[in-house]
């Protein structure tokens, strides 16, 4: 089982992270780095559209694609036109805990009655439409699913520097995820 590695000073970064963008993610979200100046991004940041998650970092310094559940898979045309045009080589995978696309088949008749209600949708619609797209957006366990995706990530983009990482809502920090 993979576990959490406290990050709660530079020397705590694992080595093949050091001085690249994932050690001043570290430091601006973590550890209170300075904010430096930015003209162009320094990275990729994968994340959930969770509204409880709020990085702290400079402006410019990052682009951010923001999914359920970190899941990437449908987003991999951003993914490769920041590397082509925006010339990124590093990326972070941050899933977090408490994340609403783990066992989504409990939430069925909340979501179902949600579209109902507040979207207007008919009942059988909604239902359609969950049934449909649930099994493809479910994501098991949040660290199992960053690894993963981080794993596949890797092997569709060899050059590319991927870090996995778990963002705990208690504390509003980012740990990275062991392999």
């Amino acid at each position: 089982m993979s576990k959490l590695l406290t990050i709660d000073s530079v020397e705590k970064i694992p080595e093949q992270y050091r001085n690249t963008p994932i050690e001043f993610l570290f430091g601006y979200h973590n550890l209170g780095r300075p904010h430096d100046l930015f003209s162009t991004a320094q990275m990729l940041i994968g994340m959930c559209i969770d509204n409880r998650k709020q990085l702290q970092i400079p402006e410019y310094f990052a682009y951010v694609i923001r999914a359920g559940g970190a899941n990437l898979r449908y987003s991999e045309f951003k993914i490769s036109y920041s590397i082509a045009i925006g010339g990124i080589r590093t990326m972070a995978l941050i899933g977090h805990n408490h994340c609403g696309m783990v066992n989504l088949m409990a939430r069925k008749e909340q979501f179902i009655k949600g579209l109902v209600d507040g979207a207007g949708w008919d009942l059988q619609k909604a239902e359609e439409q969950f049934m449909q797209f649930a099994p493809v957006h479910e994501i098991g366990n949040e660290m199992d699913f960053v690894l993963s995706d981080v794993k596949r990530l890797r092997e569709k983009y060899p050059k590319i520097l991927i870090a996995p990482m778990l963002y705990r809502v208690e504390d509003n920090l980012l740990y990275m995820i062991e392999e």
